[in-house]
């Protein structure tokens, strides 16, 4: 495929899949709060389980929402349902045109697996289809009856996808097919289960029967599920602008932990939207911190270089291990394959540059070793180290012109 036309398609289906993304979160979001503001205002109404009054725009609303549904159908019903099918729809060209399209580069990582770029988007397909085969099962298990029991069910499957996903692809791949994992399923949960059962009980209703309740209550299960899935599947999908997630021996521990961090804040706004009281829920948001600092220090542990160089090390020796290493991908020019630009245009054409930018090369070279990205120029131990020594003893001084 020409180049160019691959970077517009990319552009085009990016903008169409975030567009439909917001559209997708953002009636998820307002139905769930729509459901936990409900409030008998009056003496209750029969057949009502409760309304609510909004104000936007300049306009009043008033909103009753029935307990099964109501007694006759109005003349016009207004569905989602699109929102989240181009969503998905728009993910998976994305997915197949940046992942399987260039799976050698993208997809695979020799240093994780030795699959073939064929094998790997098998496992890609086979991979998002099995989630969701697992996770309806899990539903409709006896587990499924209990919502806390459901609730660790559906974490640890979303754990054992990411073991999964960092054992196949490649660290920048695995966090996107974790983030495609949940997508799938909560596309899956709109497509199967609770589209169609909205429509049975629109059927019903039509041929003058009552609606099972069941179906309702099936249908708003998997909407609450995909209100809680909503913030780490958006994390995951912007991994890829930071390595510092992906590219750590710790990345599928951090998927575990960014599902709970997610879970305790949803847990928190949908308390707050329900009406409760902050000193019965603020704890949530102060375990959601705790983690949240945990998380930020799990790529410190990866250490800093394992050996040590107690000798004067000059700008040259180090702007030649930073030009051999890193100019493949941060040159005005990029040799690499995948990149058309250098990635947020940091580049180390010159001295000048390699010394603007020493903070930044100690933090993801030496510190972290998050860079190389997949250490594809096979920068070493020792030229780490080097590189440490340079900044320790230079970069704050200017020396070493």
């Amino acid at each position: 495929m020409d180049p160019i036309l691959a970077e517009w398609l990319s552009l085009a289906i990016r903008w169409i899949h975030v567009m439909t993304g917001i559209m997708w979160i953002g009636t998820s979001f307002f139905f769930i709060w729509l459901d936990a503001s409900l409030q008998h205002y009056q003496a209750p109404k029969p057949g009502i389980a409760g309304e609510s009054w909004l104000v936007h725009g300049g306009g009043f609303y008033a909103v009753e929402k029935f307990l099964v549904a109501p007694g006759t159908m109005p003349k016009e019903l207004h569905w989602f349902k699109y929102e989240a099918y181009f969503t998905w729809a728009s993910g998976f060209l994305l997915l197949a045109l940046i992942y399987y399209y260039g799976a050698e580069q993208n997809l695979i990582d020799p240093s994780v697996s030795q699959l073939t770029a064929g094998e790997a988007i098998l496992v890609s397909l086979a991979f998002l289809a099995g989630g969701w085969i697992v996770y309806d099962l899990l539903c409709r298990s006896p587990i499924g009856r209990s919502t806390g029991a459901l609730a660790c069910g559906v974490f640890l499957l979303v754990a054992l996808a990411a073991y999964v996903a960092t054992h196949f692809f490649s660290g920048r791949a695995a966090y996107l097919h974790v983030g495609a994992f949940i997508g799938t399923i909560m596309a899956a949960n709109v497509f199967m289960i609770i589209i169609p059962n909205q429509k049975k009980v629109v059927k019903a209703l039509l041929a003058g029967q009552a609606p099972d309740p069941a179906l309702g209550k099936q249908a708003k299960q998997r909407s609450l599920h995909n209100n809680y899935l909503t913030l780490p599947v958006v994390l995951m999908m912007i991994s890829n602008h930071y390595p510092i997630m992906y590219e750590s021996p710790y990345r599928w521990l951090f998927v575990m932990g960014a599902v709970i961090l997610s879970g305790l804040l949803r847990a928190y706004a949908n308390a707050k939207n329900a009406g409760a009281a902050s000193r019965d829920v603020d704890h949530l948001l102060v375990l959601a911190a705790g983690l949240g600092l945990c998380l930020a220090a799990l790529p410190a542990l990866k250490g800093g270089a394992s050996m040590a160089v107690n000798r004067q090390v000059d700008l040259t020796e180090a702007a030649a291990i930073v030009q051999q290493r890193c100019l493949a991908c941060h040159s005005a020019t990029p040799s690499d394959a995948f990149f058309k630009a250098p990635p947020r245009g940091i580049v180390f054409d010159s001295a000048a540059d390699i010394r603007r930018y020493a903070p930044m090369i100690e933090r993801v070279a030496v510190a972290t070793k998050m860079m190389p990205l997949r250490n594809k120029t096979g920068m070493t131990e020792e030229e780490r180290a080097i590189l440490g020594a340079w900044i320790a003893g230079n970069a704050d001084h200017g020396a070493g012109e």
